[in-house]
């Protein structure tokens, strides 16, 4: 049997790849409950059923930060597994609400990379990825770029 792998070196990503994520997740009333509490987070809209019969939706939301955290780790396997750190992140857009029970799945699309001017051993890797739920509906976007060690200084 062949282990699982986590993540890959920047020789691996070949710019115009899509990765589709093989992780997913449903996002329970627990999970929004639990973020909204250890985030601090306690607008009714995403704790409240009443509250948000009034409400745009008339149900409650799932906190946006949770999303976009979600998406983040979906990506862990495939995207960062071997990174040394995620540099930057950027254009994070909320494309649609996500409600409770929502499933979210990620796609990932590589933009650029480059060797590290100041360390050759690693590599920069900008990225997009997209976030979207059960019924194909993209529910979120973001850019980031992430420092991976290259294989052949580190895979000996």
């Amino acid at each position: 049997m062949e282990s699982s792998k986590m993540g890959n070196y920047f020789e691996d990503f070949i710019v115009g790849d899509m990765i589709k994520h093989s992780l997913s997740k449903t996002i329970f009333e627990s999970d929004n409950n639990f973020f909204s509490l250890i985030t601090m987070n306690h607008h009714p809209v995403h704790t409240n059923i009443d509250y948000c019969k009034t409400e745009k939706y008339r149900k409650p939301l799932v906190v946006g930060t949770l999303v976009f955290s979600l998406a983040v780790g979906i990506t862990v396997p495939d995207i960062s597994g071997k990174a040394i750190a995620n540099l930057m992140y950027e254009t994070i857009d909320h494309l649609a609400p996500v409600f409770i029970n929502d499933t979210i799945y990620v796609k990932t699309k590589i933009l650029e990379k480059r060797v590290s001017k100041s360390n050759p051993s690693q590599g920069i890797v900008y990225i997009e990825s997209i976030a979207y739920n059960q019924n194909d509906i993209d529910v979120l976007r973001f850019k980031r770029k992430v420092l991976v060690k290259l294989r052949e200084k580190y895979d000996r």
